[in-house]
C-alpha cells in the first residue's frame, strides 16, 4: 500500500471539508456544493482527483444522491456530505452531516453518529473483529435513544477499489473477520430515529456508475465513452455529470447503452424504508505495516 498517497489524499479530504463546510447554507443548490467540492480537490493537487461523486442526500435518503447536471434541488433539512480523494487510486472517503432547519432532533441525531465514529475508531485495531467495531457503533447509537441503519456499512479500501475485502458493520453481527494491517478502513456509521426501521431500500437510479466490465460495444459513441471510462475513472465510481461536460447531453444515450450491454453498473438511491431522517459520519483510518492507527481524515 502507498501510505504516502493515502496520507496526503487524506489531508486533502480534511482540507476541503473544513473549507466548505461553513459555506452550506440552507437554499444553496446541491449542484453548486458538488462542484465546489470536486474543483477544490484539484486546486489544492493536481494529482488529486474525486474518489466518487459527491453525495448530497437530504433527510430519509443515506446515501448516492449526487446532482444532476441540470439539477435544481436545494439544500435544506439533514444534508450529508459524502466525499472522497483518491492519488493515483489510493482514496480517503469521509463524510459529515449538517442541519440546515435548526432541528434539535437532527441536531442529536448528528452528534449521536459523530460519538458513534469516535468510539469506533478508539476499537479498531490489528485483530480486532469487524463486530466488535460494529458493536461499539450500536451502543453508542443505542445509548442516545436513536438505531443504526443496520444494512449500510463502513469498508475496506484498496488501490482503485473503494469496497475492498472487509466490510465494517453498524452493528453486532457477530462476525468473526478480523481487522489486518497494513489496511485502509472507511468507518461510517448511520444513526436513525428509534421509531424508524433501521433499514434502507433502493430508491431510483442515482446517475452514479461503476465499471464492472470493458467488453466490446457496437455504438461508436459508447465505445468512445468508455475508453474514457476506462483512462479517466478505471474500476472508480463516476457520475452521468462528469461525462456531460466531457461529452454534451449525448452521454446520456451512450450510458444508457453501456448500462443495457453489461457494461456499467448504476447504482440506485438508498433510503430509510420508513422514510425517517438519517445522520452520517465518516473517517478514513489507515493501519500501517506496524500495525500503528492513522485518521487519515482528522
Amino acid at each position: 500500500m502507498n501510505k504516502e498517497k493515502i496520507i496526503e489524499a487524506g489531508k486533502i479530504a480534511k482540507e476541503v471539508r473544513e473549507w466548505i463546510k461553513p459555506q452550506i447554507k440552507k437554499d444553496m443548490p446541491l449542484l453548486e456544493i458538488a462542484e465546489l467540492i470536486e474543483n477544490k480537490i484539484s486546486e489544492i493537487n493536481p494529482n488529486a482527483k474525486p474518489a466518487f461523486p459527491t453525495n448530497l442526500s437530504i433527510n430519509e435518503i443515506a446515501a448516492h444522491y449526487t446532482p444532476t447536471h441540470d439539477d435544481k434541488t436545494l439544500a435544506q433539512g439533514l444534508l450529508k456530505v459524502d466525499f472522497g480523494v483518491h492519488i493515483d487510486g489510493w482514496c480517503s472517503d469521509q463524510a459529515f452531516s449538517i442541519d440546515l432547519e435548526n432541528s434539535e432532533e437532527n441536531k442529536k441525531l448528528i452528534e449521536t453518529s459523530e460519538k458513534a465514529l469516535k468510539k469506533a475508531i478508539e476499537t479498531i485495531n490489528p485483530n480486532i473483529t469487524t463486530s466488535q467495531i460494529g458493536k461499539a457503533i450500536q451502543d453508542e447509537i443505542s445509548s442516545q435513544n436513536f438505531q443504526p441503519i443496520t444494512n449500510l456499512t463502513g469498508h475496506q479500501i484498496d488501490e482503485y477499489d473503494l469496497h475492498a475485502g472487509l466490510s465494517i458493520p453498524n452493528y453486532n453481527n457477530n462476525s468473526t473477520e478480523e481487522i489486518t494491517s497494513p489496511g485502509l478502513y472507511a468507518i461510517e456509521p448511520f444513526a436513525t430515529l428509534n421509531s424508524a426501521s433501521g433499514k434502507i431500500k433502493e430508491g431510483t437510479p442515482s446517475g452514479i456508475y461503476q465499471l464492472q466490465d470493458s467488453k466490446n460495444i457496437r455504438s461508436p459513441l459508447a465505445r468512445e465513452v468508455l475508453e474514457y471510462i476506462l483512462e479517466e475513472y478505471y474500476t472508480l465510481p463516476f457520475c452521468s455529470r462528469w461525462l456531460i461536460k466531457k461529452f454534451g447531453t449525448k452521454a446520456i444515450l451512450a450510458l444508457k447503452q453501456l448500462e443495457q450491454n453489461g457494461n456499467l453498473h448504476q447504482y440506485p438511491q438508498l433510503i430509510e424504508t420508513t422514510n425517517s431522517k438519517v445522520a452520517q459520519s465518516e473517517h478514513t483510518v489507515f493501519i500501517d505495516e506496524k500495525g500503528e492507527k492513522i485518521i487519515t481524515t482528522k
